[in-house]
């Protein structure tokens, strides 16, 4: 597990400055937290550190992700369109999945809590490693859509100046290098 732990690492701030690809960096990172996530749900030993920077990914950073889309990517996207574009629909689905994904973001740190006060294995709890692969699977089928549809279509629509002003949007908003 300590492979997919360092691959994990947060998408370096100068990637802001080109703000599709911060998306697709941060989208990378979120399909290795799921293949964490799938380890985990196998695990029949206990082993704090992943279930820690999944307690982690799940209470800061997926938060913080989702409202980068909601409040800066989709907002543009809306604006930039074609109405044949039809991406509203697409959008409204990819909002209305966030807003679960927190519910059962939450309800999984609650699982993952129990096992680090208990020192239990993931795997060996079913309704855990049920949690687990459920919100795993959801965030791969969350992430390709935006990855096949979302971002190709902003990489379109978006002008050199709307780029920019995401990226500093972008760098506003994580305040920090790295985060």
């Amino acid at each position: 597990m300590s492979a997919i732990l360092a691959a994990t690492s947060a998408p370096a701030k100068a990637l802001a400055a080109q703000p599709l690809e911060w998306f697709l960096a941060e989208h990378l990172r979120h399909r290795q937290f799921c293949g964490l996530m799938a380890e985990l749900a196998l695990a029949k030993s206990f082993e704090p550190e992943p279930i820690r920077a999944v307690i982690e990914f799940l209470r800061h950073e997926l938060g913080h992700h989702l409202a980068d889309e909601e409040v800066d990517l989709f907002p543009l996207l809306r604006a930039r369109a074609l109405p044949e574009d039809e991406i509203g629909e697409v959008l409204d689905r990819l909002i209305g999945e966030h807003k679960a994904d927190m519910a059962h973001a939450h309800a999984l740190r609650g699982h993952l809590e129990r096992c680090l006060d208990e020192r239990l294995a993931p795997g060996r709890d079913p309704s855990v490693a049920l949690a687990l692969d459920a919100f795993a699977s959801q965030e791969l089928r969350h992430l390709a859509l935006e990855n096949a549809v979302v971002l190709p279509l902003a990489r379109l629509r978006f002008a050199e100046t709307d780029l920019k002003a995401l990226g500093r949007r972008l760098i506003a908003s994580h305040g920090k290098p790295g985060r």
